[in-house]
């Protein structure tokens, strides 16, 4: 079989994400309003701190499957298969030990529960729901570790389709189970076997394709490439902890000053926030590799032309839900979950806020990490994570859930938001970093513009929920898109895409004209 472009497995990549998660998001959505009308909402918040607090522990993971993944994208690229074979067994090497590291850690705490949760309103044990998703959690450590391979040699589609495959069928079996018993232990049983099957899958997989990774004569890593991949995971284990830090520490907070049913109500908007991330994130996955493909291999012009171009898409995306979160999400959980699910308009700004500032950095990080930029800046993140604590304290003290959720803006805001895009620049594109923060205040003031339209417009609205939501959602995509379109026509980076959809219009014109 002839071997892809960059673009056309970015495509392939992006498409199979897209489908596979609009599916999977129905579903997940589906089962999100069984849950809630069978559960109450301290299960929600339980399941959020628990996730949280396993994220923390993920902290063991240090960086090593970011340090290897950069590490393949050369090998890939020119087919050392030698060099491809020593690192993954370097790798499971690593992700067993990791893995036998969170399951004791996690048993470890278990003890120190009952110190976050008093009493909590539910009628099974808190033991047993950690336990299970400790299980999830650490088993995965022990086959997750193949498909960074299938990743890096940019065929993503294949995680991802069989990914969305199980997760579909895993949703389902959940909504039934849950209106037959409304009980909560077996909908993580099957949340737990889910994980484990998609596992099992994936790794077969990775073994049918690379066949010569279980071979038996791989060859250790020389001790330079050790050393050098212990030193970029040195750098990535304070990205890591730091990155815990700011992203999972919000829910304890919450649960510490406002109590578990707060994290529940507020989870219902992160939910939306999260799925819409995770949607967009899709098309950065897919283009992920190709992107490493190509710093591995070109010219410092061409990656800063292409970065431009990925960073329009980032605004134009993340701008464009960041409106719909703050204008739409209330009338959505209103609909969805019930009136008394619904929390002041301070709340979905600041959720929309986050969103934005976060959504905004994936064209950097996407860059930043392919080009192995993990040492630069490493050590200022623990500032970011110090300021987010500190803000989360005080400002959770005066204004409660809308403090603490804006505590991480600040932080954002104060460190990575701009140290970042200068990382890149200045050691990755060797160019000037002032260019993109002017285009990024531009982008700002176009987002505020146009947010403050679609806000006004909606503020008319006064009907019943499904209306409002509806016609909510057709102002914010008939707005943003009119407004982005009018300011960025003419640019170099949208005729990018515009002759990107030419070409593969044209080209779907020839298949089907060859097929009749």
């Amino acid at each position: 079989m002839a071997q892809k472009s960059r673009t056309e497995y970015s495509l392939l990549n992006i498409a199979t994400g897209l489908g596979g998660y609009a599916l999977n998001t129905i579903i997940g959505l589906v089962c999100r309003m069984v849950f809630t009308r069978t559960l109450s909402a301290e299960y929600l918040g339980i399941g959020g701190l628990f996730t949280n607090i396993l994220s923390m522990l993920s902290l063991a993971e240090l960086g090593v499957g970011s340090a290897i993944v950069y590490a393949l994208y050369k090998p890939l690229a020119v087919g050392d298969k030698e060099k491809i074979a020593s690192l993954v067994k370097f790798y499971g090497q690593c992700y067993r030990m990791i893995g036998i590291a969170v399951g004791v850690i996690g048993i470890a705490l278990m003890p120190f529960l009952n110190l976050l949760i008093e009493e909590p309103n539910i009628k099974e044990s808190i033991y047993l729901i950690y336990g299970l998703f400790l299980f999830n959690s650490a088993s995965s450590y022990f086959f997750s570790y193949r498909s960074s391979l299938i990743m890096a040699a940019q065929q993503n589609y294949i995680v991802t389709a069989t990914n969305y495959a199980i997760t579909v069928c895993q949703s389902i079996l959940q909504i039934i189970w849950l209106l037959a018993s409304h009980q909560y232990i077996g909908y993580l049983i099957i949340q737990c076997a889910g994980g484990f099957i998609y596992n099992i899958v994936i790794s077969y997989i990775a073994k049918k394709k690379f066949p010569y990774i279980v071979s038996k004569e791989i060859k250790p890593l020389e001790k330079t490439e050790r050393n050098g991949l212990v030193r970029n995971v040195r750098a990535l284990v304070i990205w890591k902890l730091s990155g815990l830090l700011v992203n999972s520490t919000d829910n304890i907070i919450i649960t510490f000053f406002s109590g578990l049913a707060t994290v529940g109500l507020s989870s219902n908007y992160t939910l939306l926030s999260t799925t819409l991330n995770s949607l967009l994130n899709q098309l950065f996955n897919g283009i992920t590799a190709s992107v490493g493909n190509l710093n591995a291999i070109e010219t410092n012009e061409k990656k800063l032309k292409m970065f431009n171009i990925i960073n329009l898409a980032n605004f134009w995306l993340f701008g464009w839900a960041a409106i719909g979160i703050f204008v739409v999400s209330s009338d959505i959980v209103h609909l969805m979950f019930g009136e008394s699910y619904v929390l002041p308009l301070s709340i979905p700004f600041v959720i929309a806020l986050n969103f934005y500032m976060v959504g905004m950095q994936c064209a950097v990080w996407t860059f930043k990490n392919t080009m192995g930029l993990f040492r630069p800046g490493r050590y200022l993140l623990i500032l970011t994570a110090a300021i987010n604590l500190a803000c989360s304290i005080w400002l959770g003290k005066l204004w409660g859930l809308f403090g603490i959720l804006f505590a991480t803006a600040i932080s954002r805001a104060c460190t990575n938001t701009w140290y970042d895009p200068y990382a890149v620049f200045k050691f990755g594109l060797k160019e000037k970093v002032s260019v993109y923060f002017k285009k990024y205040g531009f982008y700002a003031l176009i987002l505020v513009f146009t947010g403050a339209i679609c806000y006004g417009i909606c503020s008319l609205f006064s009907f019943s929920p499904m209306v409002n939501v509806i016609l909510k959602f057709l102002v914010c995509c008939i707005i943003p898109n009119l407004v982005f379109f009018l300011c960025f026509r003419k640019s170099e980076e949208f005729q990018y895409y515009v002759n990107l959809a030419y070409r593969f219009i044209k080209k779907l014109s020839i298949k089907h004209s060859n097929a009749s």
